[in-house]
């Protein structure tokens, strides 16, 4: 196959997906695509774009295994513990003044490791303050466009290697002692399991105080980044944190509401009314 029937294949494929599930390829960058795409196609041991477009044409299945493998998100309890250490006098100043009514975005939630980080980092705040009795005005949306990635947030029930990152105390104190390993209910009760598409639809339910979405921008093109930058710039409300991954870098129209507040950290700080 020469390179440009190769590429004309490929085009097809992507579209074809999209018409089936409505994942806008044209957005990710082709590098990334590509690569995701042979994962699956080396599973299946098919060998050409073209084969693995009918075999999905022939394995409805097959697509929701795709899917998981384009938005796979690999995470941990606290990863990169230094940067939630560095939060921690902002939610304890948010939750004094809220007094418990905060609301955080977890977009691209993956297997849920990062709502429930962000749902015990507000319980923490609520304990240093004494206010632990408000926990359950908190909500923390955590949003994926991957079916298997919302049931294992939904599920919620994680190997100890999950935890490597965590503080053992912290571990001990809102999660279940045997393994797997689920977090306590007043800590589920507060993360909201929604389906959501970052590439086509709005903020579920802003303004929040809190967007965490680490390593998920970097996947797309650079238009989809400055759109998907602009969106959580709308949605948070002022004063209102941005945490992005350590190898994300904001540009576009939205570095002009949002302030690099953290630099080493990625944590971006909403200005403005």
């Amino acid at each position: 196959m020469t390179p440009e029937q190769d590429e004309r294949a490929f085009r097809a494929l992507t579209r074809q997906i999209t018409r089936a599930r409505g994942l806008a390829c044209d957005s990710y960058k082709e590098r990334c695509l590509r690569r995701r795409i042979g994962v699956r196609m080396r599973a299946r041991g098919v060998h050409t774009f073209q084969e693995y477009a009918r075999l999905l044409e022939e394995d409805s299945h097959e697509y929701d295994r795709l899917l998981d493998a384009l938005t796979i998100n690999v995470t941990k309890f606290f990863r990169n513990a230094e940067t939630w250490r560095a939060l921690e006098p902002w939610l304890d100043g948010l939750w004094k003044a809220r007094r418990g009514d905060v609301r955080a975005w977890s977009a691209g939630c993956a297997s849920g490791e990062e709502p429930y980080t962000v749902a015990v980092a507000f319980a923490e705040a609520a304990r240093r303050l004494g206010q632990a009795s408000l926990f359950p005005r908190a909500r923390v949306d955590a949003t994926d466009i991957d079916r298997t990635s919302l049931e294992r947030t939904e599920t919620a029930e994680y190997a100890e290697a999950a935890f490597s990152e965590m503080p053992p105390e912290l571990a001990r104190r809102y999660f279940t002692a045997e393994s797997p390993r689920r977090p306590l209910p007043e800590l589920r009760r507060i993360v909201r399991v929604l389906k959501h598409d970052l590439t086509s639809e709005p903020a579920p339910a802003p303004p929040y105080d809190l967007i965490v979405c680490r390593n998920v921008v970097i996947y797309f093109d650079r238009a989809m980044q400055e759109r998907l930058f602009s969106l959580f710039a709308e949605a948070l409300a002022p004063g209102g944190m941005l945490l992005l991954g350590k190898v994300e870098t904001l540009f576009g129209p939205a570095r002009e509401r949002l302030v690099l507040e953290e630099p080493r950290e990625r944590i971006y700080r909403r200005t403005g009314a």
